[in-house]
């Protein structure tokens, strides 16, 4: 038992912990499901699981260091699998660009930066301060994890749009710090603790930006297409060819074009959202004639 701790509490919560963290991994698939059918990233960045694999490869060092703790070895072990899953596949579907920025970040936090926090650590401090030290790089590089999102939650307040920001991951992650923050107290070790208090809030305002910018949904097709097209926009689509439409041109004035709604069959058919009407186009040098065009108008 006391491989496991000494707090049945502990035991409790750190098996709670590993499973919504496996939950909170596996929130990306389904961006990821999304990705390999369009075939493209889609606009979205590569930072976070960047990150995450960075901070679980130094969670695995601390638990190593700490001794005794599996339950943070098996999910911080599950945690380096499944980022590099999403690391390979986004660099697969990325493009070019996006490809070589992907590849420079991880390169210069898992094999320059990564070895040179073993190599100082390892050599220069002894144990029990050596694990206390990797503790609080941890610590630092957890809060990273949980802020790495920040740039999506400008993204969100400035295009008023939560697409990329899914709302799984972020109450996921919130779940995930309540029940870390419960396993560190009970193991008193502050450096499992600390960082899930901000994880927390940080989650937590994901979630109220989810809830104040998602858009609702829409119960029919008309009310999507009057959602996007604006009202002062008019498509105007021929049916039929000109024909001679004589008018009293005395009557109109300055007004080049006479509107008149057409009453026969053929107007009936049309679908009621429409306006069909009849222009009556008075004689330019661009057009000698009286012409007469059936058309349809609708917003656009």
């Amino acid at each position: 038992m006391a491989v496991f701790g000494d707090q049945p509490a502990a035991i409790t919560f750190g098996i709670l912990g590993n499973i919504v963290s496996v939950l909170v991994y596996f929130a990306p698939l389904p961006t990821f499901v999304r990705i390999y059918k369009e075939k493209s990233t889609l606009g979205f960045q590569s930072v976070p699981y960047n990150v995450a694999f960075f901070s679980a490869m130094l969670w695995l060092y601390y638990a190593f260091l700490k001794k005794n703790v599996p339950l943070l070895i098996s999910i911080n072990s599950f945690g380096c699998l499944i980022e590099t899953f999403y690391i390979v596949s986004y660099l697969w579907f990325a493009s070019r660009k996006a490809r070589i920025d992907t590849s420079k970040l991880f390169c210069l936090m898992n094999l320059v930066l990564f070895p040179v926090m073993f190599g100082t650590t390892f050599f220069l401090f002894k144990e029990p301060e050596r694990a206390q030290v990797v503790g609080w790089i941890c610590v630092a590089v957890s809060v990273s994890v949980f802020a790495a999102p920040l740039s999506i939650v400008f993204q969100v307040v400035r295009t008023r749009s939560v697409e990329y920001m899914p709302f799984p991951l972020s109450f996921f992650l919130t779940l995930s710090a309540v029940m870390w923050f419960a396993y560190g107290l009970f193991q008193r070790d502050l450096c499992v603790a600390l960082p899930n208090v901000i994880g927390f809030f940080l989650g937590a305002l994901q979630m109220v930006l989810y809830g104040l910018y998602r858009k609702p949904k829409r119960g029919s097709i008309d009310e999507v297409e009057k959602e996007k097209l604006p009202e002062h926009a008019l498509s105007v689509i021929v049916l039929g060819t000109p024909e001679v439409h004589p008018i009293d041109s005395k009557n109109l004035g300055d007004e080049m074009i006479h509107v008149e709604n057409l009453k026969d069959e053929e107007a009936a058919d049309t679908q009621d959202n429409f306006v069909t009407c009849a222009l009556s186009v008075e004689p330019s040098p661009v057009n000698p004639l009286k012409d007469s065009i059936v058309v349809e108008v609708r917003a656009a």
